[in-house]
């Protein structure tokens, strides 16, 4: 947590060149969260990392983030073979987020998995805490059909902000095979076929889609290219959608 290290990492998502990147940890929800704050009101974000890295606590209207001292003081490596696991910058805001929601068990090490997944009801309660207005939401158990996606895709279009809860097999790099719901991503466009036209209630299951999203620190297209829509929609569990923060 060197301070001329957040320096650094904080202008370049200032100017956008990096995003919050929840590395090898499992704070999905809080990398979604970080990730709209920073989109709707950098000054925020910006404030809440310095305050968190100065006094180890910061407030973003209602929301409370006062992470514990064994998470501000973490357990485990942070590098590896290949470098950083996780940023100082992404460990401080997203770790800190979810570690303030635990009352059983910190959360004080890279590795440590179950203390860090979030569930709906607290990732709505991150966002309207700190003073997000929630527009929608129809996740659940069950994964969508053509009618409920298409509704968030109607949101997409307003320029709302869109958190769906889907199994990352779905996404580039991860395996097809895992099917649980066990990753947040935030949409940055509408879901769309191959060619371009925004997914409605008249398109085939059998189109193959995309769907430029934030995830793992990249805003991209990720969806697998050989996937159909009836894939999709079988990954997705619905979503919560916000008014963007002003």
């Amino acid at each position: 947590f060197d301070k001329n290290k957040i320096e650094h990492q904080i202008l370049s998502r200032m100017n956008r060149s990096s995003y919050p990147n929840q590395g090898d940890t499992s704070l999905c929800g809080p990398a979604s969260f970080f990730y709209c704050l920073l989109m709707d009101r950098p000054d925020i974000y910006k404030q809440a990392v310095n305050e968190l890295w100065l006094y180890g606590k910061t407030k973003i209207g209602a929301l409370n983030i006062v992470p514990s001292n064994s998470c501000r003081h973490p357990m485990g490596a942070f590098y590896d073979a290949y470098g950083e696991r996780v940023k100082g910058i992404d460990w401080i805001t997203l770790a800190s987020l979810r570690d303030s929601e635990n009352s059983i068990m910190s959360y004080d090490e890279i590795d440590d998995q179950a203390s860090g997944i979030t569930l709906w009801g607290a990732l709505t309660e991150w966002f309207v805490s700190a003073g997000y207005q929630k527009e929608f939401s129809n996740v659940g158990l069950s994964h969508v059909n053509l009618k409920e996606l298409s509704t968030l895709n109607e949101y997409i279009r307003k320029g709302c902000r869109v958190v769906t809860l889907i199994s990352a097999g779905i996404l580039d790099g991860f395996d097809s095979t895992v099917t649980a719901k066990n990753h947040w991503i935030v949409w940055d466009g509408p879901i769309t076929t191959q060619y371009g036209e925004v997914i409605s209630l008249t398109t085939k299951e059998n189109e193959l889609v995309q769907l430029k999203l934030f995830s793992w620190g990249k805003v991209k297209n990720q969806i697998k290219r050989h996937l159909a829509l009836s894939d999709v929609m079988g990954s997705i569990f619905g979503g919560v959608v916000f008014k963007s923060l002003e």
